[in-house]
């Protein structure tokens, strides 16, 4: 067995006030919760157990033990309490709470928010083109909604709304637990209102005091211009609706851009592959270059342009999400070698391979 006042870092002549700020700040350092060494924690706990008790120390002091029993078994029904032992089961949980409170952490100040509606996620797939420009889509939801006879109060029409009894409104309620540092308060959702502080004299007959029901919901959201698949768009309050008027949850839409049969996106700039003729590609030409706008521009190529050749064209791609500039579009120019040939074109092109071209 070590040494406890080792394990505490003290001496055998610290004080007892001594003692518990050891423990306090070893036990916060290895608290399981807070990613310390959970049998580390067990070790400090095991000596505070017996040095902060003046009957169990002076007989450690004595005996190199507390009871004759061997108090460090590594056995977690700790023995505590005065004119007599208590047993009391080590609970994670019960050191979760007991620290919250002596430390600081594990609860959050202030009324907590149960009655908030829940957030949905959904995929909406769109074209290429719907992001050249900001885009209206409809959306059609299957959700909880705000019951139309109570207007998401929960109470029936013309009643009145108490405050909860059990809770005085707060929501919340206190449980008094016991651990092997003592009693220590818990906090937890009130039984009676659920969370609410209040309680309608008379619950809604329609969604029975709940505030909503299940229902359809339409409407639309804009589709900003320039958005990518799998962005991901925030409508705030779009979600499920809360309880009893309780803030609504929102909408999270996943944008899945369909591939387009004519363009491929590469982030903000397009590529379109045209097929351009034997002659054209030697001699130079003015070809047709398609957009996603739908339009065609006259693009010049040069002579001696060679297949897989890439030409730019500024300004013509997607437009930025940020919402200035566009990117670009590039054309990659595939010379067609023709599978079939008229008399004439054939006769045509002998006479060229006589000049050896």
């Amino acid at each position: 067995m070590r040494d406890y006042y080792e394990i505490l870092g003290i001496s055998k002549s610290a004080s007892q006030e001594e003692v518990k700020k050891a423990f306090h700040k070893l036990a916060h350092k290895y608290h399981p919760n807070k990613g310390g060494d959970e049998s580390k924690f067990k070790e400090i706990n095991e000596a505070y157990q017996v040095l902060s008790d003046k009957d169990k120390r002076s007989s450690y002091d004595r005996f190199g033990t507390a009871d004759g029993a061997g108090v460090g078994s590594g056995d977690f029904n700790w023995a505590w309490g005065k004119g007599g032992a208590q047993n009391i089961e080590f609970d994670i949980e019960d050191l979760n709470d007991m620290f919250g409170d002596v430390f600081g952490f594990g609860r959050s100040k202030g009324k907590r928010n149960f009655n908030k509606g829940k957030d949905i996620r959904v995929d909406m797939e769109i074209n290429l083109k719907d992001v050249l420009e900001t885009t209206p889509k409809e959306v059609s939801l299957r959700k909880e909604i705000i019951c139309s006879r109570c207007e998401g109060k929960g109470a029936e029409p013309g009643t009145k709304i108490n405050q909860c009894f059990s809770c005085r409104g707060t929501g919340e309620v206190q449980e008094i637990k016991k651990t092997f540092l003592g009693s220590f308060t818990k906090w937890g959702i009130c039984p009676e209102c659920r969370g609410d502080g209040q309680k309608p004299e008379k619950p809604c007959n329609v969604c029975a005091g709940e505030g909503r029901v299940k229902g359809d919901e339409r409407f639309e959201i804009n589709i900003p211009a320039g958005v990518d698949s799998h962005q991901m768009l925030k409508i705030s309050g779009k979600g499920e609706a809360g309880r009893k008027g309780g803030q609504a949850g929102d909408l999270y839409v996943r944008i899945l851009v369909k591939p387009d049969k004519v363009f491929k996106r590469k982030g903000d700039d397009l590529l379109v592959s045209l097929p351009i003729t034997f002659s054209q590609a030697v001699l130079g030409d003015k070809i047709a270059v398609p957009t996603l706008e739908g339009e065609d521009l006259r693009e010049k190529i040069s002579a001696g342009t060679e297949s897989g050749k890439v030409v730019k064209i500024n300004n013509r791609g997607i437009p930025h999400f940020s919402g200035y500039g566009r990117g670009d579009l590039y054309i990659q120019l595939n010379v067609e070698t023709p599978k079939r040939l008229t008399k004439e074109q054939k006769m045509l092109l002998k006479k060229l391979q006589e000049t050896g071209l």
